[in-house]
């Protein structure tokens, strides 16, 4: 179970440039160019539902602009798939403008696909000579399909109206308890590549924190706090922090993020938390690293249940929990109170819904970093919601697997409205 943890972990926790949702647009792009070997006249992608709202209203790295149709152009100009989820980093400004004219010839056409796939994104690229087919599904970067004119270079079987696609995850029918167990049982050679994390997500706070950007939530606070309005303790730095981050990301900082379970967003809310709580009270390398890996893995326990992308924020419900049962790890917290804070959690923010990856991202991260903080400390002192609490379970496998059903069935029809009052607002 180890090796598995490890593998869990190197796949789930990655670096990426820009959000997750654009940045599969732009790589699934790159791709299909690098496969054309010809000059495209047209261009026409496919997004799930979920991409299509995630990247309708975010910044993207090295431009002023906003959305897909933008990432789109700067991976078919930057044709750079080899670096993954970095796909925008190394795009020369010649390149941009080539691909911000790129994106006003109407060459390009992004729509919503009708399935059930929460991450899906194909693109058909066609030449003078040749034509290309790229699908990206289940995780933002897994290349699913890839074609040149008849040519089938990859094909997995793909059935779009099949429900929750995605691979289940190993640990999904682990108990909560014997997770933790084996998690304090990894090596810490192993797992202190998770520590470049918190330099890295710490790195783009501190600069939304020096200049306001975006919606200015962690320069906010950051400026509350030196007025004496707000003290500078634990649930304050976290909510700072975590928020300036946002605040960076979603206006579109060139700058790098480790992200967690497929998003940018994730990767800072899962992390953050536990950087303020080190900040205050420093930790030996092992234990903070530990830490961070129940805070991913608790955070890929609950996507499983919940879907990569849903109309409840991951941020809100999966990965703010991860942080919180870290902070509660650090803290000292036994197993049962553990499980005791991610039942806070779950009875606090459940039906937090996304509304798109956009500036007001770093509001919803301030309220799970702070969510996460309160929960971590209402269990070091045995306050703990009862069982039978609204859709808290007997035990927290239950809560979890709750959680997923309200976020996945309950609220299909939020999603698409969501998403038709998003369209309607872009279309005036």
């Amino acid at each position: 179970m180890k090796e598995k943890l490890i593998k869990i972990l190197k796949e789930e926790v990655k670096v990426a440039v820009g959000c997750t949702e654009p940045v599969a647009v732009a790589l699934a792009c790159a791709k299909a160019k690098e496969l054309l070997d010809d000059e495209f006249v047209c261009c026409d992608i496919l997004v799930s539902s979920n991409v299509y709202k995630n990247g309708m209203c975010v910044g993207i790295p090295k431009t002023e602009k906003i959305g897909l149709k933008i990432a789109a152009s700067m991976g078919l100009v930057g044709e750079k798939s080899i670096d993954n989820l970095r796909v925008l980093e190394n795009i020369e400004k010649e390149d941009i403008l080539k691909a911000e004219k790129l994106s006003e010839k109407g060459i390009i056409k992004i729509n919503p696909i009708n399935t059930k796939e929460k991450v899906y994104v194909q693109v058909n690229l066609k030449g003078y000579k040749n034509e290309s087919k790229v699908i990206i599904m289940g995780k933002h970067d897994q290349f699913v399909h890839l074609q040149v004119n008849d040519k089938i270079i990859i094909s997995n079987d793909i059935d779009l109206q099949i429900d929750n696609t995605q691979s289940e995850s190993e640990i999904a029918h682990m108990k909560i308890s014997d997770l933790l167990e084996k998690i304090e049982e990894l090596d810490f050679e192993d797992i202190k590549f998770l520590l470049e994390g918190i330099n890295m997500n710490q790195a783009i706070a501190d600069f939304a924190i020096e200049n306001k950007i975006g919606a200015g939530v962690g320069y906010g606070i950051k400026k509350a706090i030196d007025d004496k309005i707000l003290c500078d303790d634990l649930m304050n730095r976290a909510i700072m922090i975590t928020a300036a981050a946002s605040d960076a990301r979603m206006s579109g900082i060139n700058m790098p993020v480790m992200s967690s379970n497929g998003s940018g967003n994730h990767g800072i809310t899962a992390i953050l938390p536990i950087s303020a709580y080190n900040y205050l009270y420093p930790q030996e390398d092992e234990k903070l690293a530990k830490a961070l890996a129940i805070s991913h893995l608790i955070t890929t326990y609950i996507k499983n249940y919940t879907g990569r992308l849903s109309a409840v924020c991951g941020c809100g419900v999966a990965a703010s929990t991860g942080a919180a049962a870290a902070i509660a790890y650090l803290m000292g917290c036994d197993y049962r109170k553990i499980e005791g804070c991610i039942d806070n959690m779950v009875a606090n923010l459940s039906g937090m819904i996304c509304d798109g990856a956009k500036a007001g991202c770093a509001l919803k991260l301030a309220s799970a970093a702070g969510a996460a903080v309160q929960s971590a400390l209402m269990a070091k002192y045995n306050c703990i919601v009862p069982p039978l609490n609204g859709i808290i379970g007997k035990t927290v496998e239950e809560s979890i697997k709750n959680l997923g059903k309200v976020s996945s069935e309950g609220m299909e029809i939020t999603d698409q409205v969501i998403i038709n009052v998003m369209e309607r607002m872009n279309s005036n």
